[in-house]
């Protein structure tokens, strides 16, 4: 039983060069450092960020600020609060879902937002008071991102 002798093709396999004709280079190499350089450097981006994110305490872990130290706009708001309104925002009084957990973990509807006026603004901007129904107070200046349990 004899076996039938196959000739090599004609044309070149893969990842080697055709008969008599120089290897193509590979524009990958040439980037390849870069590509590294800047996947590390996204890496690293996505990770400082998410630091910035998380680096505001959690729960009961939440600054103080003596209302003596708030801003005239929010001894305002905070006496509004206290008195039921009225409020000059159609938002005021919604529900603030807590939802980064920055505030203590409470149950639905828990705690409402209202609107603290920035000078300047023609929108709501983004200070908030954040009341609990436990009679506490929070004090935010960016939008959420850090807050003050205000203390009277």
């Amino acid at each position: 039983m004899g076996f039938d002798v196959v000739p090599a093709p004609d044309y070149p396999i893969r990842g080697q060069a055709a008969a008599g004709t120089q290897p193509k280079k590979h524009w990958m190499p040439a980037f390849a450092g870069m590509t590294t350089f800047f996947l590390l450097l996204m890496g690293l981006l996505a990770w400082t960020g998410a630091q910035a994110f998380w680096a505001q305490p959690r729960g009961q872990d939440v600054q103080i600020a003596h209302v003596a130290g708030l801003p005239v706009e929010a001894r305002q708001t905070l006496a509004l609060i206290k008195r039921g309104g009225p409020y000059p925002y159609s938002r005021d009084g919604i529900e603030f879902q807590n939802r980064e957990n920055r505030l203590p973990l409470k149950p639905r509807l828990y705690y409402r937002e209202y609107t603290v006026p920035t000078p300047g603004r023609q929108d709501r901007g983004p200070r908030r008071i954040i009341s609990g129904q436990g009679g506490e107070y929070y004090y935010t200046q960016d939008h959420y991102r850090t807050f003050w349990r205000i203390q009277e």
